[in-house]
């Protein structure tokens, strides 16, 4: 694994060389066809969704690459300018990225009865498709903030923060964006919804808030109790952990929850695009989608919101909206403010 990383490394120069966190193959050695998927899902979580598809397609194996978000990005777009091995099938939480990338030129179009029937937010030109259901959640230590206090909303978590002697001081967590792109999607999308984000970004900073990465790290130090709270994780890592721990608490912001699906798209240079799309087409079939909800990967998010309804769900939709974040201009201003918040060392 490591050798196939070092290898991939070299592709690119020194000052840009990203490599996966983790790789993990899946299926038979003698499978007449390996397919190679580069996603930001980790890779314990997707493994018996990869499992699934492979029980119906025994000819495949699959490669998987765990990737974090920016450099998943980095790498494709090298690989699209033919600086990188490409990937068959990309799968991202970062799906303005994705969009980027269609919008570049580099991703093969696709087209079946599956993502025909996808509603226009989740299938893009037919080059991106969205294939999960994760809510943007607070996850809280049950040990140290009893169920009664947690907050159900961002009105809630500024009450918390509020007093000047508030024992939430350092102890609440985010994304960094810098570091995260999916972090940064969740951000900036919380800026064009809500009208307390400027009232969140104040009291983040004046109570010394932690921009950190990534969703296990945030979640595990939750648990701990290094954080009390952390907020804008996604809901799969989050809900997945709280199976198995009781010292996850999970909420979905009340007044209004941000809801991503994954973006799954073929590559222009894919070497395997039938292979690539019979992956997509599975996610999307039912038994996929069994999978999909067994990994936590699709979310019942009014089970979190039971008093709730549809208005209040914000699905973040693949379209062209989701390049205003990633205008250079507006990119860099919005980093200004975030640094401002969460100074670094």
């Amino acid at each position: 694994m490591l050798a196939l990383a070092s290898m991939l490394a070299l592709a690119l120069p020194a000052a840009a060389r990203p490599v996966p966190e983790a790789i993990g193959v899946f299926g038979a050695e003698e499978a007449a066809e390996e397919i190679l998927l580069r996603g930001t899902t980790d890779l314990v979580l997707f493994e018996p969704v990869l499992d699934a598809f492979l029980a119906t397609a025994p000819q495949l194996r699959i490669r998987y690459e765990q990737w974090a978000s920016d450099d998943l990005y980095d790498a494709a777009a090298a690989a699209c300018r033919g600086e990188f091995p490409s990937a068959d099938l990309l799968i991202s939480s970062s799906i303005d990225q994705h969009v980027k990338l269609v919008n570049d030129g580099c991703a093969r179009p696709y087209r079946s009865a599956a993502t025909a029937a996808l509603p226009p937010e989740a299938n893009w030109r037919d080059e991106v498709f969205g294939v999960t259901s994760e809510p943007a959640v607070m996850v809280y230590n049950r040990d140290l903030v009893p169920d009664a206090l947690a907050p159900r909303s961002r009105f809630d978590l500024l009450d918390l923060l509020r007093p000047a002697d508030t024992r939430f001081a350092g102890r609440v967590a985010t994304y960094d964006i810098e570091a995260s792109g999916l972090g940064y999607l969740f951000a900036f999308a919380d800026s064009q919804q809500a009208t307390t984000f400027g009232s969140l970004i104040e009291a983040f900073g004046r109570t010394g808030a932690v921009a950190t990465c990534c969703s296990a790290e945030i979640i595990d130090a939750v648990a701990s109790g290094e954080f009390l709270i952390a907020y804008n994780v996604l809901g799969s890592y989050a809900l997945a952990r709280a199976a198995e721990d009781s010292r996850i608490g999970v909420v979905a912001p009340e007044e209004y929850t941000l809801v991503l699906a994954r973006g799954a798209m073929i590559p222009r240079q894919a070497q395997h695009p039938e292979a690539a799309g019979a992956l997509i087409d599975f996610l999307l079939s039912e038994p996929g989608r069994e999978a999909l909800v067994d990994a936590h990967l699709i979310l019942d998010v009014a089970a979190l919101l039971p008093d709730a309804d549809d208005s209040l769900l914000r699905p973040i939709p693949l379209s062209p909206v989701l390049l205003v974040g990633l205008d250079q201009q507006k990119r860099a201003g919005f980093l200004a403010l975030w640094r401002e918040t969460f100074p670094r060392e």
